[in-house]
């Protein structure tokens, strides 16, 4: 038997939490022309956005400086947070030091050190949903247009 349906105000807690908790996430981008493509990075979240890196030649690499936009995923099929978003493109060494710091430390792996040229990702939500099962569809929506709403 499921739990009961959670609220908007409790998702949005639950994915508070899992954004300052999880270390990782689906990444799901596109070619400029419209090819899908989906990986597993790290991430960081500092309250605002999240900070991924990725060599810069790899598919995904490639797709979000052409595209500028990202879907992420969050957690399991039945417990999902789905986050929408624009994409910033950083060089590698573009990002003030405390900033890589940080990423390294709470990932376990610093792109700084590649000998593989790597740029960061900045993505700033503007849509981010969350639901467990079907009783939570219709309140999925926890931000939009960059706003929370609850």
């Amino acid at each position: 038997m499921s739990p009961e349906p959670r609220s908007r105000a409790r998702r949005r807690r639950d994915t508070e939490y899992r954004l300052a908790h999880d270390v990782d996430l689906w990444v799901a981008s596109a070619s400029a022309d419209g090819v899908p493509y989906l990986v597993p990075l790290s991430f960081d979240w500092d309250g605002e956005a999240l900070l991924l890196s990725t060599p810069a030649a790899s598919p995904t690499g490639r797709n979000l400086a052409a595209t500028r936009t990202v879907r992420l995923a969050l957690g399991h099929t039945r417990d999902v947070s789905m986050i929408e978003g624009e994409v910033e493109v950083l060089e590698i060494d573009a990002l003030p030091p405390e900033l890589g710091d940080r990423f390294a430390e709470r990932t376990g792996f610093d792109p700084r050190e590649s000998t593989t040229p790597y740029r960061w990702f900045r993505v700033v939500p503007h849509r981010i949903q969350s639901w467990r099962e079907v009783d939570e569809l219709r309140e999925r929506d926890l931000m939009r247009d960059g706003h929370w709403l609850v």
